[in-house]
Parts: structure tokens; C-alpha cells; sequence
């Protein structure tokens, strides 16, 4: 994309699949020359957490909860159809997509790669990641698709209320569905640990910050601050979790490509579905816009953590969660692209554009 159309994008996150490709390779070179720092690291655990890659996910996930204003979700009622697409392409669609799409592919097309038992680490992983729409980035995202800021941040307001209460249920009854037994009381403490708690956190931050400062001064100087803490985190984080699976991916690197896969087959039809609807349910573009990069994203930093949490930071569950931060930026570029280019198209049709799109 031109620069005018990514300067809403920080140089970290536009070229995030080059650190995590960078990330990967240093993570594989520790492993095989270095492996005494993987094994230390992986011996710092504490009530079935990872010491280390606890702290680095808490450092990624913390400055995205400070950008949720909650007194936000008052103005649910502007568009609510866009958010109840939305909502619905999130929690309803992509998570039965994810597992039958990782299922066919993983399971059957490439069966002849992949044994049967990494391939069901495989799909776990895929659902871990499907399971929670993306509550950080979906900003970049809209603000570079011209989507409304306001509606976007309700949408994501409400998507980190419904993670409190839907994603512990929804990934149990879908693991379950995939033969996958996990205990409750793990996957609620990492819930508690990863969402609950810097979502607190965060809240608190902002009301304290904004009494002090304002919120204008808030949200450009004080947040601001933060963004490359954030990737940089992200990046630690890699390197470690390469560093875990360096001996998977230099046996079998075609690996990474063929999870590839159905995770960017999920992005696109997620995406799809959610602009087309709200094409056919007469939605402003810059409403529509928000609704389909959020229905397409995934909140790969939660995904991360709790497999972490439940299968250890060396188990394939984790790498398939990773190749999702791998594919992310690229394919939500092109979707960005896409929309913006058909906007056109969108209002074919129409008697009038609504004053509200921008």
C-alpha cells in the first residue's frame, strides 16, 4: 500500500510479518546453538504459567485495554444492527469457520504431512485463535478503511465484555467438539489473568490519566507512548516461543505454510460475509468497513496465552497461534485495501450515500 494509505500504521506494525520472520529465525538459531536459554526459561513456571512469557504478554495486552472507554458502550444504540452484525460474525460464524476449515485442511487435504495428532494440536491452536475477535489493531485497521472511530471503538468496547463471558464456554464446547478435553479451571484463570486483569488495569490507568491530563492529552501523549512497548513485547515473545519450537520448524518448516492455510481463508471469508451483509442490510461504508476488519481479525495475543497456559510454551497448540501473527498484518492490509477500493461498489445501487460516511 502507499504511504498515504498506511500512515495510520506505525513502521513496527507495518512491518510486523518481517520481525516475526526475523523473530522466528533468531528463535530457531537459539534452539539449535543455544539451546541451555529455552530450557532455563522454560523451567520459570508458576501455577501452570510461564513466568517470562506471562510478564512479556501482560506488557502487549496492557496498553491495548488503556485505548477501551467503556462509557463508550452508551452510544450502542447509534448502529446497532452494525453491531449486531458485527457481533454476530464474531462470536456466531468465525469460531465454527475456524475449526472447519482448520479441520478440512489440517486434518484432510494435508493429511498426508501431517500425522494425525499434530494435526489435532494444529486445529486446537487454530480455534484458540479463532475464538476471539482481534480488540488492538481492528484501530489501525478502521482508521486506515475511513471506518467511523466512534463505532469502532464501541464494537471493540463490546467485544471485550463478551470475551469475559463467551470465550471460556465457546472454546470448551468447541475443543470438545474436536476431541479435546481441557479443564475449566485453567482456561478461566487464564481468561482472569490475560483479559480481566489488564482490562482493569487499563480501566483504572484511563480514569486516573484522563483526571490528571485530560483525555485529549491522554490519548496523544500518554497512549502514544506505549505502541512500541507493545510490539516490542510481541517480539520478545516470539523469539521465545520460536526458541521452544525451533526442533518442529527446522524438521519441518512447509509446516508454518500449510496452518497458513485455513487461517487466511477464515480472515478472507469472515470478512466477506460481514461487508456483504452489511451491504445488503443497507449499512453506512464507514460502519461496514469497522464490522469486517473486526470480524476478521483475531485477538492472536489471548490465543497465545492460553495455549501457553493449557499445553506449555513448547507445544505445536502454541505454534499454530503463532503463524496467525505471521499472516495477520498482510492480510488485513489487503482487506483494508479491498474495502476502500469498492466503496464505490458498495453504494451501487443506493438512492443516496448517508451523511454519515465519511
Amino acid at each position: 500500500m502507499s504511504d498515504e494509505k498506511t500512515q495510520g500504521i506505525g513502521f513496527f506494525e507495518k512491518y510486523l510479518t518481517v520481525w516475526v520472520l526475523l523473530c522466528m529465525a533468531a528463535g530457531i538459531l537459539i534452539s539449535k546453538f543455544l539451546p541451555v536459554i529455552p530450557a532455563f526459561l522454560e523451567k520459570l513456571q508458576y501455577a501452570q504459567q510461564n513466568i517470562p512469557i506471562a510478564i512479556l504478554i501482560w506488557i502487549m495486552i496492557y496498553p491495548m485495554m488503556l485505548k477501551i472507554n467503556f462509557q463508550s458502550i452508551k452510544n450502542v444504540g447509534k448502529h446497532p444492527l452494525g453491531i449486531l452484525i458485527s457481533s454476530g460474525s464474531s462470536w456466531v460464524i468465525k469460531p465454527f469457520l475456524m475449526l472447519g476449515l482448520a479441520t478440512l485442511f489440517l486434518k484432510i487435504v494435508f493429511s498426508a504431512f501431517i500425522p494425525a495428532d499434530l494435526a489435532q494440536n494444529f486445529v486446537t491452536g487454530a480455534v484458540l485463535l479463532g475464538t476471539a475477535p482481534c480488540t488492538a489493531m481492528v484501530f489501525v485497521w478502521s482508521n486506515l478503511a475511513k471506518g467511523d472511530p466512534a463505532h469502532t471503538l464501541v464494537q471493540v468496547s463490546v467485544n471485550d465484555l463478551l470475551i469475559l463471558v463467551l470465550f471460556v464456554p465457546l472454546v470448551s464446547f468447541l475443543l470438545g467438539v474436536n476431541n479435546v478435553q481441557i479443564p475449566w479451571d485453567t482456561l478461566i484463570f487464564s481468561v482472569v489473568l490475560f483479559v480481566v486483569v489488564p482490562l482493569v488495569g487499563g480501566a483504572v490507568t484511563r480514569v486516573t490519566m484522563i483526571k490528571k491530563m485530560g483525555e485529549t492529552a491522554f490519548n496523544e501523549k500518554f497512549v502514544s507512548k506505549f505502541d512500541n512497548v507493545t510490539t516490542l513485547g510481541l517480539l520478545l515473545t516470539l523469539i521465545i516461543i520460536f526458541s521452544f519450537q525451533g526442533n518442529i520448524l527446522l524438521e519441518k518448516p512447509l509446516y508454518v505454510l500449510m496452518i497458513a492455510v485455513p487461517l487466511i481463508l477464515q480472515n478472507l471469508i469472515s470478512s466477506t460475509f460481514t461487508y456483504l451483509l452489511c451491504k445488503w442490510t443497507k449499512q453506512p461504508h464507514n460502519i461496514a468497513a469497522p464490522a469486517s476488519l473486526i470480524a476478521a481479525s483475531d485477538f492472536f495475543e489471548l490465543s497465545v496465552a492460553v495455549a501457553i497456559s493449557l499445553f506449555g510454551p513448547n507445544s505445536p497448540v502454541v505454534l499454530a497461534c503463532t503463524v496467525g501473527v505471521l499472516t495477520e498484518v498482510p492480510v488485513m492490509l489487503m482487506l483494508v485495501r479491498i474495502i476502500t477500493k469498492t466503496k464505490d461498489w458498495y453504494y451501487k445501487g443506493w438512492h443516496s450515500k448517508p451523511a454519515v460516511n465519511n
